[in-house]
């Protein structure tokens, strides 16, 4: 019994085991940037809503598909009838009767009930206007899907940057751990030097404000931590005690020339191909309501009973029924609409000339923005170079003052100072670095190309 059991106790003990590991603060795993976005693509409320809306494109291409499809009704009505027929010289003929020249017919139902029962059926056969609705349909459709796409890399981004704020956040909180440790240090020792008259009162004093002003920047700092790590774990469900992010450590690799990521924008970037749709849209609105689209011809079928019967003139049991069936072509040509068709076909190239210039200047904005990430992202590898150096030397300067504090040559002040700087220094190359990898995932989306792949990619340049 033993053997069977373990294979199934094994695992659910290993569980609670790795939740309780997971649950004290030393044994938080790192939350990876990917696994965040994973998380936060069936989290994230904007993209719920963005996916809601995408659901009204595939009803729309069945409806552009529906308006060439034939169409079959069926009309029924029933009430009160009133209905009377004269006819004056007509002929009439019966068998053993023979032919009679003359005649004349009347019909009367003065108070009856009236049915009619009709089969309509209906093909359009040439529609300039229903072939633009079709038109506009299948634009709306695709606009959707667009949309769809650029909300998902939207979310992908915001995420992103959530993801590395809440890191950059972290670091701070730590580096301001580390100077409140050097500093309890220092204040013990400038203590125990003055204790002994080896140093003045002075070097406690600074020591004490120093430590009251990282007091107070740890609780910011602590509050700006519980703000990010809140906002992350909103967006993607996750549990919000367990939320660790990693900063960037390892370079990505060179990016490539500007005119190619312009090309690139101005190929796939997601806001001007909706522009490019809107300004479609506006000039298939214009032709639905050209002179030349208001003809029509359709292909009709119809089958008719109409049924009167009830009190007449000519007795208490008449009845009239009618039936009729039709099959050929319609014609239908709009004569005169009071202005109203050409005012409409004014004001729908208007409209197309107003998302004509919004596409130019989408093209433009896109192009700025695209310039502008990718000389942050220049920019920004050379200052990670220059604070990644700095820092180097922020670390020799810390020792060398330690060293001088030590023999006598540097005051505590002067080694609370180095520190400082080379806390500040280390939270800037953090910052700096996050940064750098933020403008690698905005040239990504404006060239259309952030994805899964894309945060794979950046995933990989966090530290282990």
């Amino acid at each position: 019994m033993r053997s069977l059991l373990r294979p199934v106790m094994r695992p659910a003990l290993l569980a609670v085991l790795a939740a309780a590991m997971t649950a004290l603060p030393g044994w938080a795993r790192a939350t990876d940037l990917l696994q965040a976005w994973q998380a936060a693509e069936q989290h994230e409320r904007e993209l719920a809503v963005a996916r809601a809306a995408h659901a009204a494109a595939d009803p729309q291409r069945r409806q552009a598909d529906a308006l060439w499809r034939p169409q079959l009704g069926v009309v029924a009505s029933a009430g009160w009838g009133h209905g009377e027929s004269d006819m004056r010289g007509a002929q009439f003929s019966a068998p053993g009767m023979g032919t009679s020249s003359g005649v004349d017919f009347g019909t009367s139902v003065t108070s009856g009930t009236a049915t009619r029962v009709a089969l309509q059926a209906s093909q359009p056969l040439y529609h300039p206007e229903r072939r633009a609705q079709q038109q506009q349909l299948s634009l709306q459709a695709d606009m959707g899907d667009l949309q769809w796409q650029a909300a998902q890399q939207a979310a992908m981004l915001r995420t992103s940057e959530r993801y590395l704020t809440l890191a950059v956040a972290q670091q701070q909180l730590a580096v301001l751990d580390g100077q409140l440790d050097a500093v309890n240090k220092a204040a013990t020792e400038a203590q125990d030097r003055f204790d002994i008259g080896a140093a003045p009162i002075t070097a406690v004093h600074e020591a004490h404000a120093q430590r009251a002003q990282l007091q107070a920047k740890r609780l910011a700092a602590q509050a700006e931590l519980d703000i990010q790590r809140r906002a992350l774990a909103d967006a993607t469900g996750l549990p919000e005690a367990g939320l660790q992010a990693r900063l960037p450590s390892s370079a990505l690799p060179p990016t490539q020339a500007l005119a190619l990521w312009q090309e690139q924008a101005a190929a796939a970037n997601p806001g001007i191909r909706l522009q490019q749709l809107a300004a479609d849209l506006a000039r298939a609105e214009a032709d639905k309501h050209r002179a030349s689209a208001a003809p029509r011809l359709d292909l009709v079928a119809q089958a008719e009973q109409q049924r009167l019967s009830g009190h007449g003139d000519y007795g208490s049991g008449a009845r009239n029924r009618q039936t009729n069936a039709l099959l050929g072509v319609q014609l239908t040509v709009p004569l005169y609409t009071g202005g109203w068709r050409s005012a409409k076909e004014e004001e729908s190239l208007a409209r197309y000339n107003e998302a004509q210039a919004q596409l130019d200047a989408t093209r433009e904005t896109v192009a700025r923005q695209v310039h502008a990430a990718w000389l942050g992202l220049q920019a920004g590898t050379e200052q990670v170079r220059a604070l990644q150096q700095a820092l180097i030397a922020g670390d020799a300067r810390q020792d060398a003052t330690r060293t001088g504090y030590e023999v006598g040559q540097r005051t505590l002040l002067d080694l609370l100072h180095a520190d400082n700087d080379r806390a500040a220094t280390e939270l800037a190359l953090a910052q700096a670095r996050s940064q750098l990898l933020l403008h690698r995932l905005q040239l990504a989306q404006l060239a259309g190309r952030l994805d899964a792949a894309a945060l794979a990619q950046a995933s990989q340049a966090l530290a282990p």
